[in-house]
């Protein structure tokens, strides 16, 4: 079972990157499915979530109105599109799924998947 990200790179502030990431090796459909970051010499922290269904989206209040998660079921692939970037964005990104999780908890709770992570370089 693997979650795999991609999509990372060097962006200007004020760009937009999109994150993928693809899961395989089992379905995901019924698991939560999200975002995480973590920044060089801090904690990694939530970014977004996304409910099984896709219906239901929570977001850190450092990213709403900025980032937006999004997944693709028949794909098995959970996106996070990544708008008016700042250089505190700067962080590797990592995706996650967790089937006990709802979007709104999902940051405080233990993950079940972790993915690789994926550099996202915002440059001033």
């Amino acid at each position: 079972v693997q979650l795999q990200a991609s999509g990372g790179g060097l962006v200007q502030a004020g760009g937009s990157l999109r994150l993928s990431c693809a899961a395989s090796g089992r379905s995901f459909r019924g698991d939560t499915m999200g975002w995480f970051r973590q920044a060089p010499r801090k904690e990694r922290e939530f970014v977004a979530a996304v409910s099984s269904s896709a219906r239901i989206t929570y977001y850190a209040a450092s990213v709403k109105g900025r980032f937006t998660v999004s997944r693709d079921n028949a794909k098995n692939t959970v996106y996070l599109q990544m708008d008016s970037l700042k250089p505190e964005d700067t962080a590797v990104y990592y995706c996650a799924a967790d089937r006990f999780a709802t979007a709104q908890n999902m940051g405080n709770r233990d993950i079940g998947w972790w993915g690789q992570g994926t550099q996202v370089t915002v440059s001033s």
